[in-house]
């Protein structure tokens, strides 16, 4: 895929004609909407076109000339939004924001955008235009219709790593359960006392050694009588 705004060209069809589409790719057409002007980063707005939504693009074609035209895939837009405060622009206006390729970026070409040499690839704010403002909300809904259906690619359902354990700690989770659900079998357990569950164990062994001394004296004596 390749980031960023594009130069457009292909056209078919009569008079100022329509872009030509990828279909055997599964690429159509979701909206067409005449009488758009364009304003690329800080430059001169550039009027009368049409704009061309696509499941796929965002397609800018020149209604005066034939030559010019823009393109910009929906996995490069990062940001689209509906503008409407004169103070970020004069005129209400769909404003998006535009992925580029780092590698054609340079710190210093802030100016490069108002610059006469226009380089699509640096080119990071479009804003489209349309003669009645009261389409913008129709606009933007398209949009977000058509960025959903373009999701990135390196999106995942969670990570799996997140769930994995290592065999020594499964088995330390499996024992703390069975502690847990097994009280009996917890000698000495006392949140991790192990001097006291020795001390424990130790008297149980001495107990042992106890009754076996006694039943061997009780077998002694039986034996003298």
């Amino acid at each position: 895929m390749v980031l960023g705004l594009r130069n457009f060209t292909e056209r078919t069809g009569d008079g100022i004609g329509q872009p030509v589409l990828d279909t055997d790719n599964g690429e159509e057409l979701m909206c067409v909407q005449p009488g758009v002007d364009i304003v690329l980063a800080n430059r001169t707005r550039e009027s009368h076109g049409t704009l061309y939504v696509s499941n796929k693009q965002v397609i800018w074609l020149s209604d005066v000339d034939k030559a010019k035209g823009y393109a910009v895939d929906f996995l490069s837009v990062s940001l689209h939004a509906v503008s409407t405060d004169p103070e970020a622009y004069p005129v209400p206006c769909i404003y998006t924001q535009i992925e580029t390729d780092p590698d054609g970026y340079e710190s210093d070409n802030s100016d490069s955008e108002c610059s006469d040499t226009l380089d699509l690839s640096r080119i990071r704010e479009m804003r489209l235009i349309p003669s009645d403002p009261s389409q913008l909300d129709s606009l933007f809904e398209v949009f977000c219709e058509c960025a959903e259906l373009n999701p990135e690619p390196n999106e995942e359902e969670g990570e799996e790593h997140e769930w994995i354990f290592s065999a020594d700690q499964m088995v330390d989770e499996e024992e703390a359960d069975y502690i847990s659900q097994n009280p009996a079998h917890a000698i000495g357990q006392s949140n991790g006392d192990h001097d006291l569950a020795h001390t424990v164990l130790q008297l149980r062994i001495d107990d042992e050694v106890f009754e076996d001394a006694e039943e061997m004296e009780h077998d002694r004596n039986n034996t003298h009588n």
